[in-house]
């Protein structure tokens, strides 16, 4: 089974297109097809299914596609990492960060490891809830930057304590809920939460810490746009690191709620996958990290 062919299998799936993945190889599209069909009758059984809108994968070519896909991402691991170890620093390092890493940390980080290694391409992804390590574990990012998880699996992950941080319960400006002093005044209100489902987030991790049944979510977003929206201009409440609510973009729209059981406590940090091999360039960009967080805790 030739790596060629794997390639263009994964690409055509990917891209939808023969067409377009042949453009994103810098193959002709017959050249890609041939090597899709041989791959076919290699295996003996059909891996994509062409119409004039484009191919989809089989029920085999599904699964072929899953473990091609992991296979070559791990090659192109392999000689990033063999070449940065001999020095040459080149090549493309995937971050997904949750705003106040993007407000605080990324952009020194970034100027620095830029400057050190001019020919590493950054490719940044904003991400509000990280708890489940989602983009990581689907090797979408090689490193994600924000609150350490409490139930991370023992040895799953490698996991940089970069700085601490608070996350405060915030209302828009007028909101009634800004007369609240404890969060069991707030059980029923209107939650947004950030997660990739109601069923997790940084609003019920807080409750549970405090021995208290988290509120079903009224709304559940995955941007900063959403977020800052439904609180300041709604009737929702929600949790936002102090420095984002006390930002001058922020603050005239929202009001953080002075609680007795005061904000959430949790640890901003660097993590990586321990089942890979953490690259040079990884491992330099954390360093870039702890430096730039140690300007923040030293202002």
């Amino acid at each position: 089974m030739k790596l060629s062919a794997l390639q263009a299998l994964v690409a055509a799936v990917d891209e939808g297109s023969l067409r377009a993945a042949a453009r994103r190889l810098g193959l002709t599209q017959p050249a890609l097809t041939k090597q899709v069909r041989e791959l076919e009758r290699e295996l003996g059984a059909p891996l994509l299914e062409r119409s004039t809108t484009g191919v989809t994968p089989t029920a085999q070519g599904r699964i072929l596609h899953a473990r091609a896909k992991a296979a070559v991402w791990e090659l192109d691991e392999a000689v990033q990492q063999i070449g940065q170890m001999g020095g040459r620093m080149v090549g493309q390092l995937a971050v997904g960060a949750v705003p106040l890493a993007l407000l605080l940390l990324i952009p020194e980080a970034v100027r620095t490891y830029s400057r050190a290694f001019p020919a590493m391409m950054l490719q940044l992804r904003e991400e509000l809830y990280i708890g489940q390590l989602e983009l990581l574990r689907q090797r979408q990012v090689d490193l994600v930057v924000g609150p350490i998880p409490d139930d991370l699996p023992p040895g799953e992950c490698q996991v940089e304590p970069l700085m601490p941080i608070e996350m405060a319960v915030v209302v828009g400006r007028g909101n009634p809920k800004a007369r609240a002093r404890s969060l069991r005044e707030l059980q029923d209100s209107r939650w947004v939460y950030t997660s990739l489902s109601g069923q997790s987030g940084y609003a019920k991790l807080l409750f549970e810490r405090h021995g208290l049944q988290p509120p079903a979510p009224a709304a559940v977003v995955n941007s900063t746009l959403g977020l800052l929206s439904l609180i300041s201009h709604g009737d929702c409440v929600g949790l936002m690191p102090l420095p984002i609510a006390h930002h001058p973009a922020a603050a005239p729209f929202m009001q953080v709620l002075k609680l007795r059981e005061g904000p959430l406590p949790l640890t901003l940090g660097a993590i990586a996958l321990s089942s890979v091999a953490v690259k040079p360039a990884v491992q330099q960009f954390i360093n870039h990290l702890h430096r730039a967080a140690a300007q923040v805790g030293a202002a």
